[in-house]
C-alpha cells in the first residue's frame, strides 16, 4: 500500500510542495495536486517534479472540459518526462458550476467526454496519429469548420512512457463502472472501507468484468486524517474537523434529490442523518448541519486512535481494495514526519 498526501489548492501550495518534498524522505510515496478554480495543478507538479527525487505526482484533479483531450496528453507526457516518468493523471468531470462558471464550457456529456479524452490521451502517447470523430471530440475539425486546413497528426516526441496512469474521479453508477472498466485507478470521495461495497460494488464489479486484460487491477486511492493518541476525546476532536466539509458537500453541494454526496451518505446506512444535514444547510443553519454530521461516520473514514486501532483500518482499507493510503498529516513537520515513519511501518 503507497502513501500519500494532498497539496491543497487553498492557502500556500508552494510551502504545501515543499512539505511534501521532506516528508518524501520519511517515506511518503505520492503527492496529488488539487485544482478547482485556484491555481493550476499542472505548474505545481512541475515544481514538485523539480523538487523531489521518487515521489509519484498526480493532478487530482484536472478536468476534462477546459483543457483539449490532446493537450492534456501533451501535458501529462511533458511533466512524466521532466519527472522520469512518475506521473499519474487524475481527471474529472467537475461540475457545471465551474465548468460554465469559471471556464465558460458547456457541462456537456461528461460520461462520454470522459471516454473519448481517455481513449484520446492514450493514442497520444503512443504516438498514433489523431483521427477521432465522436459524441463530444471532434479532433482534426471536420470539413466545413474552420479554416479547412486541419489534417491528423501525431505527438513530435517520444514519451518516457506510452501508458502513463489515467486516474478518474467517479461517484455515480455508469460513471464508476467505467472507471472500473477503462482506468488504471479510481478517486472516490467520502469512503467508508467497511461500508463501501454496498454503495459501489456492483458498479466496480461490471466495470471490471469488461475490463481489457492489458490493463493492470485497478487501483484505489482514499483515507483521512491520521494520528497516533491513545486519548479518546483527541481523536474526537480531530475528527472533528471534517464536520465542516461534510456538511458542505452532503448538504450544499446541490439541490434536493441531485446531491451525490448526499446519495452516498444514504447509501451507507446513515440516511435520515444525510436527510437533516442538507435540510439545515439548504435553511441557512451551517454550523447546526456540521454539528448533525455522524461522529461515526467521520471515525470510520479516519485513522485516528490507537496504534492497534489504526493497524484495524489500515487492513480495512487494504481489504476493501485501497492501494494508495490518502493522508491527512496532522502537526508540525517534525510531528507528521513522525506520523508517516510509524505508519510506514504498518502498511509494510
Amino acid at each position: 500500500m503507497k502513501l500519500s498526501v494532498m497539496v491543497n489548492y487553498s492557502g500556500d501550495v508552494v510551502a504545501a510542495a515543499n512539505e511534501a518534498v521532506e516528508l518524501e524522505k520519511a517515506g511518503l510515496d505520492c503527492v496529488w495536486v488539487a485544482e478547482a478554480y485556484s491555481f493550476d495543478a499542472i505548474s505545481m507538479m512541475g515544481y514538485l517534479a523539480g523538487r523531489s527525487e521518487r515521489l509519484e505526482i498526480g493532478s487530482a484533479i484536472v478536468n476534462i472540459y477546459s483543457r483539449t483531450p490532446t493537450l492534456l496528453a501533451m501535458t501529462a507526457a511533458g511533466l512524466d518526462a521532466v519527472s522520469g516518468g512518475r506521473i499519474n493523471l487524475g481527471l474529472g468531470a467537475s461540475g457545471p458550476q465551474v465548468i460554465e462558471g469559471f471556464h465558460g464550457v458547456p457541462y456537456e456529456k461528461p460520461l462520454a467526454r470522459t471516454r473519448e479524452v481517455i481513449e484520446i490521451c492514450r493514442s497520444v502517447w503512443r504516438r498514433e496519429v489523431i483521427d477521432h470523430h465522436g459524441p463530444t471530440v471532434d479532433i482534426p475539425l471536420p470539413e466545413g469548420q474552420g479554416t479547412g486546413l486541419a489534417k491528423p497528426l501525431k505527438l513530435i516526441n517520444h514519451p518516457v512512457r506510452d501508458q502513463i496512469p489515467i486516474w478518474i474521479a467517479s461517484l455515480k453508477g455508469k460513471s464508476v463502472e467505467m472507471t472500473a472498466q477503462l482506468a488504471d485507478g479510481w478517486i472516490p470521495i467520502f469512503y467508508v472501507p467497511d461500508k463501501a461495497d454496498r454503495v459501489w460494488g456492483d458498479a466496480l464489479a461490471a466495470g471490471k468484468a469488461k475490463r481489457d486484460a492489458s490493463l493492470a487491477p485497478l487501483q484505489t486511492i482514499a483515507g483521512g486524517p491520521v494520528l497516533f493518541t491513545d486519548d479518546p476525546d483527541l481523536a474526537g476532536k480531530i475528527n472533528d474537523f471534517g464536520r465542516g466539509m461534510a456538511a458542505l458537500y452532503v448538504g450544499g453541494m446541490g439541490a434536493r434529490g441531485k446531491n451525490f454526496y448526499n446519495d452516498i451518505m444514504s447509501a451507507y446506512g446513515w440516511e435520515g442523518e444525510a436527510k437533516l444535514i442538507q435540510d439545515l444547510y439548504l435553511d441557512g443553519k451551517k454550523d447546526e448541519a456540521a454539528a448533525a454530521v455522524p461522529a461515526d461516520f467521520l471515525a470510520a473514514a479516519s485513522l485516528v486512535g490507537s496504534e492497534g486501532y489504526i493497524k484495524d483500518r489500515v487492513a480495512a482499507f487494504a481489504e476493501s481494495g485501497v492501494t494508495h493510503l490518502q493522508l491527512t498529516l496532522i502537526g508540525s513537520l517534525e510531528q507528521k514526519q513522525q506520523t508517516l515513519e510509524r505508519l510506514r511501518k504498518i502498511v509494510d
